[in-house]
């Protein structure tokens, strides 16, 4: 496994094909070096003799011991260890550890290679070739991100019919030797400091559809893929500085007449397994989300309880009924992914046939919780900002700028106007404020609170699934009975059903 430098090294003879605020730069641009090293706390995670069980695994493909991050979910206990590694790397860094893309798109994509393989009776080896990119991957311990989110053009029509035909990333051309994409994905975390890029359809598509169908892993810094970056960092600080400094980036991916060799190819025109890909992968990430949401609320918790205490509010009752809304949602999220894990098997939902199995083998997290997980913890996004807004206060608006604190005409004055609770030292409090700031009242704060509502997936989305997958018939009819209806039946949820939500 890499260490933390040599992940960051490697990046470093990378080409430049970064595109930021209308220039060129490189991956280990000090405007990244936030993001790097927020990402770098999976490599040095890993590398502690405590951390061995959680952060790495034994590769099933070559037997080595590799980062979790780069490994495919071969029982339960591997759902477990993913969503309580997430959960303990994003507490360390206090946000998104960044690196879960990866993991979740690898898992997605071992998954349907296999059965596209299996539906062309041989005809393909998209299955074998993921298989070896990802001995690689797992050997080298590379940092994967997954683009999936297309830029879809007109919402109402599908990829087929768009006016543009690349709205969707699609096949233009099929060679000998592989096939030429064009298109564009957008809003792909970590990709400007990513080793590989994995591709993977955005939807579920029809027949017409096919060319839409495809999945495949590049390098970074692929010729025919330009990246346009976002780069996500907390305000500069020069006096004060933080106990750490999350960063996050990324980036508009556009393909322009980009030729990927057939090794590289996972899928090509399979519609029905390229809607599959897109669902897997989008399941997988949310049962990340039941690591690192309750991580994240973990933070909103500590926030809003200093944010109490700092007040001296900290003992009244409409402050304990804020604090226990977060914990119960934070909880309620892990305990669906827990669950999500538990129930995993490697069986995928069907409509119209519910769980079949699907794969090679590897565990897949159960849907309706991992979806039930995901909501709930991104539908409180804005609530929670509202609360630690009601607590605060509106100190964290107009708290002034900490060179005013260095400044020694200003300094010691704004000390004593801005302490209020009398046991916590006058430096800690001012140093909470700007921190909460940070959160509250900062681009890279509402930045945060976007992707913490949308990534993964929006609401509805998961809406959609849930209500699409839940067995709402079943229920029906145990109230037609219960209430004396015709239709009615006493059995309708069996026992086994009751146990699984199937």
């Amino acid at each position: 496994m890499r260490s933390k430098e040599q992940y960051i090294e490697g990046l470093s003879r990378m080409k430049r094909n970064l595109y930021f605020d209308g220039r060129l730069i490189d991956r280990t641009d000090e405007l990244q070096m936030d993001c790097l090293n927020t990402i770098g706390t999976t490599f040095d995670e890993a590398a502690k003799p405590e951390n061995q069980d959680l952060c790495t695994a034994i590769s099933h493909l070559t037997g080595r011991r590799i980062n979790r991050f780069t490994h495919v979910h071969q029982n339960t206990d591997d759902l477990h260890k993913k969503q309580d590694m997430t959960r303990m790397l994003c507490q360390k860094v206090g946000g998104c550890i960044q690196r879960c893309m990866g993991i979740d798109g690898t898992n997605a994509i071992y998954n349907v290679s296999y059965e596209a393989d299996k539906q062309n009776n041989g005809a393909t080896e998209y299955h074998e070739n993921f298989k070896k990119w990802l001995a690689r991957f797992q050997t080298e311990d590379l940092v994967g991100c997954c683009a999936q989110t297309d830029v879809k053009g007109d919402r109402m029509l599908r990829p087929a019919e768009q006016p543009n035909p690349s709205a969707y990333v699609r096949i233009k051309e099929r060679r000998k030797d592989g096939i030429v994409v064009e298109g564009c994905k957008l809003h792909i975390s970590e990709a400007s400091v990513a080793d590989e890029v994995l591709v993977l359809p955005t939807r579920a598509l029809r027949k017409e559809d096919k060319d839409y169908a495809v999945a495949f892993a590049v390098p970074g810094d692929w010729d025919g893929m330009k990246q346009v970056v976002t780069i996500h960092n907390a305000r500069l600080r020069e006096h004060y500085p933080r106990g750490f400094t999350m960063g996050a980036t990324d980036s508009y991916l556009i393909f322009d007449n980009c030729f990927v060799p057939w090794e590289r190819v996972f899928l090509a025109g399979e519609n029905l397994h390229g809607g599959a890909c897109a669902l897997l992968f989008a399941l997988f990430h949310r049962h990340s989300y039941s690591g690192c949401k309750p991580a994240i609320g973990d933070v909103i918790l500590g926030i809003a309880a200093l944010a109490a205490e700092v007040n001296n509010i900290h003992k009244t009752e409409h402050v304990r009924a804020k604090l226990a809304e977060i914990i119960m949602t934070s909880e309620l999220g892990y305990a669906a992914g827990y669950t999500a894990s538990d129930l995993g098997r490697p069986e995928l939902y069907v409509p119209g046939l519910g769980f079949v199995p699907y794969g090679p083998g590897s565990y897949i997290p159960h849907s309706i919780y991992a979806n039930v997980g995901r909501c709930l913890t991104g539908e409180a996004v804005y609530h929670e900002s509202e609360i630690l807004c009601d607590i605060s206060g509106g100190v964290t608006a107009t708290f002034p700028h900490e060179k005013d604190f260095a400044n020694p005409e200003t300094g010691e004055l704004l000390l004593k106007y801005t302490k209020r609770n009398p046991n916590i030292p006058a430096e800690d409090q001012a140093q909470f404020w700007r921190f909460l700031g940070d959160i509250l009242c900062s681009a890279s704060g509402g930045i945060m609170n976007v992707g913490n509502y949308h990534g993964g997936g929006s609401p509805i989305m998961e809406q959609i699934a849930i209500t699409t997958q839940y067995d709402i018939e079943s229920r029906k009819k145990l109230v037609k009975y219960i209430a004396g209806m015709s239709g009615g039946d006493r059995e309708a949820l069996s026992p086994v059903a009751k146990k699984n939500g199937r």
